[in-house]
């Protein structure tokens, strides 16, 4: 049966790490070498405690000229901006880190994904284990890659996983076309909600950004059903 990817499908092994007392100007040099925006912040367990980024660092830039007197009449107002104050006078990890840090498990599937790192506004995800011990990490541009599947690859799972695997359908009797990630369902089915399901599943196909319904059917069998 079709099923969105997950996490342990798409993330990335092994893992740029820094632990607490990591010095802010390191950090800085790995982010560069490693052509990467964050770090998770490991604990000798190996457990993520956070995670450090890029803007976690440039906020030691936009405050630094600042003082008490400038800012603190305005940062009062504003928590998140007093937080970021106080990043800019940090000098390890553990202080600039965010807390805590949104982790997801290995068999969260690519669209939980995307949503959780919509939710919460963060650029990637750290796949850890139950305890919380880093496996991996996964970053938007992952998420996206996803997009990025051959229309080929789409079209065969959609044939021989969704309406073959799936529905127990003669393939023979249906055309399925993919292009650019636009699938066009065509044929004929015995029954209304075979079409609708068809459908519903090749939605859930990964890398499919929409399906045109041009099945028909013998029988609407929703009215009997009453639906």
């Amino acid at each position: 049966m079709s099923h969105h990817r997950t996490l342990r499908d798409v993330m990335t092994t092994p893992v740029a790490t820094v632990g607490p007392d990591t010095p802010a100007k390191k950090i800085a040099q790995v982010l560069d070498a490693r052509h990467i925006h964050a770090l998770p912040v490991l604990d000798e367990q190996r457990n993520v405690v956070g995670v450090v980024s890029e803007a976690d660092l440039l906020h030691k830039i936009t405050y630094a000229d600042l003082t008490d007197a400038d800012t603190d009449g305005w940062t009062r107002l504003f928590s998140r901006r007093s937080g970021a104050k106080a990043k800019s006078r940090a000098s390890v990890a553990r202080e600039l880190m965010t807390v805590p840090a949104v982790t997801a498990l290995p068999d969260t599937t690519v669209v939980e994904a995307a949503q959780r790192m919509e939710r919460y506004g963060v650029k990637c995800l750290p796949v850890v284990d139950g305890v919380g011990e880093l496996l991996g990490i996964v970053t938007r541009k992952d998420i996206v890659g996803v997009l990025l599947r051959p229309d080929q690859q789409i079209h065969h799972e959609i044939l021989h996983d969704v309406l073959g695997r799936a529905l127990h359908l003669d393939a023979a009797d249906l055309a399925v076309e993919v292009t650019d990630g636009v699938v066009t369902l065509r044929g004929q089915l015995d029954r209304l909600t075979q079409t609708t399901v068809a459908v519903g599943l090749a939605k859930r196909v990964d890398g499919v950004v929409g399906v045109k319904n041009e099945l028909t059917y013998l029988t609407d069998d929703t009215v009997y059903a009453g639906l």
